[in-house]
């Protein structure tokens, strides 16, 4: 052992764990970051106590999401790291005196030093910004952290989330080398068609669609983002008529394409949109336009389908040594992609394969480590076009780009990001889209709270009139607490439609195949009107305790809504997780043999069996949509579903990549670290015609709008020059 660390307080490595077992205890580190310090101590013998801690809080932080540890962030505003801990518990104030307690007398050029002598830590720091990426081989140093990043801005992961970082620079680096050459009056031809506007329509045509279109066609790496109604899908379909179009006029085959998207609820959602934009392609005036019609594919899978998962490991059938069969890869909902999911995609294709990813970068970051499509599209705001990238779209699009999008020095990924910035769900005067707009720019960010609470309620209380229905309806709910009778009423009335036709609408014990999915599906669609939405998992104010408050609001008061079997397995009082007709469904885990996938939605329905005796008994299945587009019921027994949960009450992560007629959000009455911006904005987004909030605390509203999150990683500052500032970073 070494002898006590005068320049860590002191103390020994014991000492120091004995420290984390009281972070431990107040919850500010996992049981599984203080194991993996004690682990690298028994294993590796690193006895420095500066060390040890790093390593722990590296565990912490990929736990929040982070990919690794920003030391020199972590020195400078070392309270951002204790933004979890609870004043209620035993020693609070103890531990939050302890980390900056550690720190204070430790210097950044001491503590690389430490780390770098490390047997534990393979040191890769680079002497200036300009990081390249690190080829990753097989037989490579295999200590379990890497330090990387710059003496200014030094970095340190976990290995392996080191190696999926480093593999996803080779691979975007690798297509950005050079523009793909494509001739510019093909390209301008087929452009001018796919973005005429209708006959007899006066609509301007979208530039900013078009110049989307033309810069994702000339890299084998591009990202279209926007926010919801901004016409991404759109865009994207016609980009693969444009492809294939280019392809077949070449005399070559058609591009072999394939589509995904993160969940099974997203792909579903993708699956029907484009089906849609395919067939209403405006191909007529272009040779061959029926057969680009034909060549574009409509069945869109999720990501883990589309790489082949092997069961019972995090390996897939497609990766470096099988890639996957195709041409061009499409990828929707690209922010909530995580860092290693990122890295399999990439493995998986042939460095010629091109790659579209399309989403918004403003919503929620991936559950998992990682924020690839924030990192990416850091800086697609301003755009930092080149002028030759400029010249070039103005002479096949015809659409100039403005001034301040151009920047003389802008990066090779710069060049391949697109921005849509015209929502046509929403009109900008109010409603959803200004709500949206509020939240996310930050214009309220500078100003007093009260001022800032004063202009959200202004923009509430100016839609209490009636609306253009472009607008998108929004209103405000203040709740005393979760039993507060305006609760009772909204959720009573959300979900009032979808009940209802399940029981007035409940074919008889005659009824055949067809009969009962059309009820299903009627069912299913009117249950997609509403949806209760909420930051948390647990407690009053999290999705346990609101779906035990909503089961027992439906099956009380004068018209009971849900009502009990003759032979409850359980009463309601506890029926949260129990099976009962009306039960609304979230599957939590992909599943392949059943054909079900994270994110898909299903409702427990009484149906007639027929017994062998020639009696027909009432039985409960669960009715899926199919999702292959088809508009089919596939009905489960409740017995094979090993992983769902009753979803009246649903997180807003979970509800990235669908979409509700009227989604309700409702904020705790304390304030919380996963109250963001973000969250705020992803779930005003989630709805397509109506908006509630509800909120029982100003400064919890206030609190959640000022908190920006931004996780930490390498990427945006290898792939863009352009560090975020890691003192706000929760």
């Amino acid at each position: 052992m070494r002898p006590r660390d005068e320049e860590f307080g002191g103390m020994t490595a014991g000492d120091l764990f004995f420290r984390l077992e009281t972070w431990v205890e107040t919850g500010v580190l996992r049981a599984l970051d203080l194991a993996l310090a004690r682990f690298v101590h028994m294993q590796c013998g690193e006895t420095d106590p500066a060390v040890l801690l790093a390593v722990a809080l590296t565990s912490e932080r990929n736990a929040h999401g982070h990919v690794c540890l920003d030391l020199e962030g972590t020195q400078r505003n070392p309270d951002a790291l204790l933004a979890r801990l609870r004043n209620d518990v035993d020693k609070a104030e103890e531990v939050r005196r302890d980390l900056p307690g550690l720190l204070a007398p430790l210097r950044i050029t001491d503590w690389i030093a430490r780390l770098s002598r490390s047997p534990a830590i393979d040191s890769k720091l680079v002497p200036d910004t300009a990081i390249e990426a690190t080829e990753v081989t097989e037989g490579e140093d295999q200590s379990p952290l890497v330090l990387h990043g710059t003496p200014e801005r030094p970095l340190l992961y976990l290995r392996r989330y080191w190696r999926d970082e480093q593999r996803i620079r080779a691979g975007i680096d690798r297509r950005l080398e050079d523009a793909i050459e494509l001739p510019e009056e093909d390209v301008k031809g087929l452009l001018d068609p796919l973005f005429a506007p209708a006959p007899g329509s006066d609509a301007q045509v979208d530039a900013w669609q078009r110049v989307a279109c033309a810069l994702a066609a000339r890299n084998a790496f591009a990202v279209i983002t926007g926010g919801p109604g901004t016409g991404k899908t759109t865009t994207v379909v016609r980009l693969l008529a444009l492809l294939q179009g280019l392809s077949m006029g070449r005399g070559e085959p058609p591009l072999r394409i394939r589509l995904a998207a993160p969940t099974g609820k997203a792909a579903a959602r993708l699956n029907a949109s484009i089906a849609g934009q395919v067939a209403d392609l405006p191909l007529d005036a272009i040779a061959e336009g029926e057969r680009i019609r034909a060549e574009i594919p409509t069945q869109v899978t999720t990501l883990h389908r589309l790489l082949g998962p092997i069961p019972d490991s995090r390996h897939f059938r497609h990766h470096a040594g099988n890639p996957l069969p195709a041409d061009l890869v499409v990828v929707d909902e690209a922010s909530m992609i995580d860092v290693e999911m990122m890295a399999r995609l990439l493995d998986a294709l042939r460095p010629e394969v091109r790659l579209i990813l399309l989403g918004d970068k403003d919503q929620l970051a991936s559950v998992e480590a990682g924020a690839v499509l924030g990192d990416l599209c850091q800086r697609a705001r301003e755009a930092h076009y080149r002028p030759q990238t400029a010249d070039w779209l103005q002479r096949v699009t015809g659409q100039p780009i403005p001034s301040i999008h151009l920047d003389p020095e802008g990066r090779p990924l710069d060049q391949a990001i697109a921005m849509l910035r015209r929502s046509y769900r929403f009109k900008p005067e109010g409603g959803i889209g200004a709500l949206a707009e509020l939240v996310n720019a930050g214009m309220l960010d500078q100003r007093p709270v009260t001022d800032r609470l004063a202009a959200l309620k202004s923009l509430f209380e100016r839609q209490q009139s009636d609306l253009d229905a472009q607008l998108g309806r929004i209103a405000a709910i203040r709740l005393r607490d979760t039993q507060d009778t305006s609760f009772d009423d909204l959720v009573r009335d959300g979900y009032a439609g979808y009940l209802r036709l399940m029981r007035d609408g409940r074919p008889d014990d005659q009824a055949d195949r067809q009969t009962l999915d059309d009820w299903a599906s009627a069912v299913l669609n009117e249950h997609a009107g509403f949806q209760l939405l909420t930051a948390l998992r647990q407690g009053p104010w999290g999705v346990e305790g609101l779906n035990r408050r909503i089961i027992d609001v439906l099956s009380t008061g004068d018209e009971p809504l849900l009502q009990p079997r003759a032979n409850p397995a359980q009463t309601f009082a506890n029926a949260s997780e129990g099976w009962f007709a009306g039960r609304p469904l979230l599957v939590t885990r992909n599943d392949y043999g059943l054909r079900l996938m994270n994110g898909d939605i299903g409702i427990a329905l009484e149906v007639p069996v027929r017994q062998t005796d020639g009696a027909v008994r009432r039985v409960l299945r669960v009715a899926f949509p199919s999702g292959d587009g088809t508009g089919g019921i596939r009905w489960i027994l409740p017995s094979r579903l090993m992983a769902v949960e009753t979803v009246f009450a649903m997180t807003v992560h979970k509800a990235q990549g669908s979409e509700f007629i009227h989604t309700a959000l409702i904020l705790p009455d304390t304030p919380n670290p996963v109250l963001t911006r973000e969250l705020v904005y992803t779930g005003i987004t989630r709805a397509r015609k109506t908006f509630t909030l509800l909120y029982s605390q100003d400064h919890v509203l206030a609190d959640a709008l000022n908190r920006r999150v931004e996780r930490v990683s390498g990427l945006a500052l290898a792939l863009t020059g352009a560090p975020r500032d890691a003192a706000d970073r929760q």
